[in-house]
């Protein structure tokens, strides 16, 4: 077992905060495995840590999607499921995970070449899929994201050994200044935070509906916005952001009459699958955290979700 001072990526030990400089590639292989990205847009990824692509699908395929995400709140059976999460003090669904398995409209939508390629290009390997969930942020009450990198998390209670992996959101309705749109910082993805305080047993109990471990401390995340500021992903329903593992990133609540909702993937690299997780914690479930079952995302030959 690789000890906190062999761990490049320490966090939750014993010792303070602490700003890292990132060990790890952006973009791996030069952006050349596979060729659904500019080098323009390849560059700016490696930059910023992000990406969004405007109106990737369209209208039709976003109804079809919109119409499965719906179907699977209102199924009783899904929503008394382990992968259903609910709001903070109420029972409305925050989140339905493993949707690429529960769903076979998503299965089809985490090979579609125009997710799928743009994975494979920037990690410069084939991918799977770690984690999948549809998120939904209905208007009036839905609750905020606190900052966060997901790597932070990933490492420590999932043992993802690199920054070898993307989270891709494909947003299923408009995003804009009101309705709690994901909040990134420029820039800060070549940076690890090193958090403080020891994770808690079964600690993805609470961090799903609020997370209170694994999060930036006031002075680090200050110093990351100074130098990148924060960029706000406003745009169509359609449009697709994808995100650097390690870019910190959070959304306010809702409190507009506009839901917004998003079906979410994180790939990862085949040669980047998980160990055991840090300082002896338990492996997380796996539809959290996929170590047990899983091959190659294969892409579509199409660019068509429905028929």
């Amino acid at each position: 077992m690789i000890s906190p001072a062999q761990d490049p990526y320490a966090s939750r030990t014993d010792r303070s905060s602490a700003i890292i400089a990132r060990q790890d590639p952006v973009v791996y292989g030069d952006g050349k495995y596979a060729d659904a990205l500019s080098a323009e847009q390849v560059q700016d990824y490696d930059r910023d840590g992000f990406l969004l692509l405007e109106n990737v699908f369209s209208a039709e395929e976003v109804q079809a999607l919109i119409g499965e995400v719906e179907r699977m709140t209102r199924d009783p059976a899904i929503v008394r499921r382990e992968e259903a999460i609910t709001e903070p003090g109420s029972n409305a669904v925050r989140s339905i995970f493993m949707v690429h398995v529960l769903n076979p409209m998503i299965a089809r939508l985490t090979r579609d070449p125009r997710l799928a390629n743009v994975a494979r290009q920037l990690l410069g390997s084939e991918v799977y899929i770690h984690q999948s969930r549809a998120n939904m942020k209905p208007g009036f009450k839905g609750k905020e994201f606190y900052w966060h990198s997901d790597f932070e998390t990933w490492h420590v209670e999932d043992g993802m050994p690199a920054m070898r992996a993307l989270s891709c959101s494909v947003l299923l309705s408009d995003n804009n200044e009101c309705n709690g749109p994901l909040m990134l910082v420029p820039g800060s993805h070549r940076q690890f935070i090193s958090c403080v305080g020891e994770t808690p047993r079964d600690h993805y109990k609470q961090s799903l509906k609020k997370q209170e471990y694994g999060v930036p401390d006031p002075v680090s995340l200050q110093l990351l916005v100074e130098q990148g500021g924060i960029r706000t992903m406003m745009a169509k329903a359609g449009s697709v952001v994808f995100f650097d593992c390690n870019t910190m990133h959070g959304s306010n609540s809702n409190i507009s009459p506009w839901p917004r909702s998003n079906v979410f993937m994180v790939y990862n690299s085949m040669e980047n699958t998980l160990n055991p997780p840090k300082y002896g914690l338990a492996p997380r479930p796996e539809y959290i955290a996929t170590r047990k079952a899983f091959k190659a995302v294969t892409p579509l030959d199409k660019l068509k979700l429905v028929e």
